[in-house]
């Protein structure tokens, strides 16, 4: 592994340029529109994987968006790694917010990244994160470094809940064996602070539906007299916490896990300022359950927010009238232990109960997933601090993160394997929001690192 640093030395420039060229493929799952850009990121990353020494790849159909799937098998004794992504990324929306064109890539020095940054929707989820995966598979296969046997399963539809992966993997479970999965859909404390994800928040997420009269009314003649859904939707929603931001939804709390004292003492180990996280924010104070720290808030603790309201007149200028509907999208992140499909069910009989004869509600659930928590006594979780260790100069902290990836608890059903979460994101890295960004200096720490993963799983799976 010693010539892995001038092997990205050697590359880098390329490592960027193919990086930029997947980017460039707007592959929103969300929007039907674009089903034909994700056919074409999905047979981009299948060509990346045959280039970097898979001996089989192929795009797998599903339902909805394929899935691509490649491997390298050198020896059916040695172990197996099961590497997944996804090419599909978030809407772009709100397009005025980018300082560049969304799928547009661009590098920019930033405070954080000093030695640049690429901004474009998937710089960092999951497409620059993905790709990792691919050139450190290139530079083992290149240089014949491979220990074991690599399989990839590289999705389409994580953005929209994975709503067929479950279907693909059991029709495909005996392909898909393996002796670890490994997924870099994370982030890390920081440059200086390696950490590797132990848990994941689940998620329920929900479409809610609120109608008035038969028809938008004038303001004028009817305001008063006739309920404004946009009105009566803030009212509800308002009602879902109370005065501590307690989530009121009855039972919504019933299972969750609650974490020992002496748990809590050593999250509260990691480094953290809250000072600089407000600066990074351009917030006062922060928010949330009150009884937590802000780093509890933002990982052991479930949540419940409004993604998105609209409704009635939003253009320019003004115009008086009483929608005759208003919507929301909501999201809930979960902790171990909820049923995302039970607190889906709570949500929507209290959200309707909460509403007024004077409108029609409607709660559409979208999807969700499980929490997932990860044990750090597996031989999967210690190479993984190894390899850190190798390239960092230090060992990794152990952190739960507040994110979602919905499907893994499935991967650990379905296959029996442990997964673990090797991210090299940051949480400045605008993911989900206007502006995403993945620093260069990540990028290449990720490509140099996952080799070593490779090299001391093998070694102490063979103890």
């Amino acid at each position: 592994m010693d010539s892995i640093k001038e092997y990205l030395d050697k590359n880098k420039d390329r490592f960027l340029d193919e990086l930029v060229d997947i980017l460039k493929i707007p592959s929103i799952s969300a929007d039907p529109a674009y089903k034909g850009d994700m056919l074409k990121a999905a047979d981009a990353v299948k060509a990346r994987l045959l280039e970097a020494g898979c001996d089989t790849a192929e795009v797998s159909p599903t339902p909805g968006h394929p899935v691509v799937y490649a491997e390298k098998i050198i020896d059916k004794n040695l172990p197996t790694v099961l590497v997944y992504g996804h090419y599909d990324v978030q809407p772009p929306d709100p397009l005025d917010l980018w300082d560049s064109p969304p799928f547009e890539p661009v590098i920019k020095e930033t405070k954080i990244h000093p030695e640049g940054a690429i901004f474009a929707r998937g710089s960092c989820d999951d497409k620059g994160q993905m790709y990792m995966h691919v050139k450190a598979m290139e530079y083992m296969t290149q240089n014949d470094e491979l220990p074991c046997n690599v399989k990839f399963m590289i999705e389409g539809e994580e953005e929209v809940g994975s709503e067929h992966l479950d279907w693909w993997i059991k029709e495909n479970k005996e392909k898909l064996q393996n002796d670890v999965i490994l997924i870099s859909d994370t982030g890390m404390i920081s440059k200086d602070t390696p950490s590797i994800t132990t848990g994941l928040r689940g998620l329920s997420y929900v479409e809610v539906e609120v109608t008035g009269a038969n028809r938008d009314l004038h303001s004028g003649l009817y305001g008063g007299a006739v309920a404004n859904p946009l009105n009566i939707l803030s009212e509800m929603i308002a009602q879902l916490t109370d005065e501590n931001n307690h989530i009121s939804i009855p039972g919504f709390y019933d299972n969750v896990e609650n974490l020992s004292d002496e748990e809590r003492s050593k999250m509260a180990e990691a480094p953290f300022s809250l000072e600089e996280y407000k600066e990074k924010l351009d917030i006062r104070d922060v928010h949330g359950e009150k009884g937590y720290s802000t780093l509890e808030r933002g990982s052991i603790r479930p949540t419940l927010d409004v993604n998105g309201m609209w409704g009635g007149y939003i253009g320019e200028g003004a115009k008086t009238v009483l929608p005759s509907k208003a919507y929301a999208k909501i999201s809930m992140r979960l902790v171990p232990n909820q049923d995302w499909k039970e607190i889906t069910e709570l949500f929507k009989k209290h959200f309707e109960s909460l509403a007024p004869d004077s409108v029609k509600v409607e709660v559409k659930p979208h999807h969700g997933g499980y929490p997932y928590v990860t044990p750090i006594d597996t031989i999967g979780y210690q190479a993984a601090s190894a390899a850190y260790e190798e390239t960092f100069g230090k060992t990794p902290i152990p952190q739960r993160s507040g994110g979602s990836i919905p499907i893994v608890s499935l991967f650990e059903k379905e296959l029996d394997s442990k997964i673990i979460l090797m991210g090299f994101g940051l949480d400045t890295d605008a993911i989900h929001s206007p502006n995403e960004h993945f620093g260069i200096w990540n990028y290449l720490k990720g490509i140099e690192t996952i080799p070593w993963f490779y090299k001391h799983f093998t070694e102490m799976s063979k103890k």
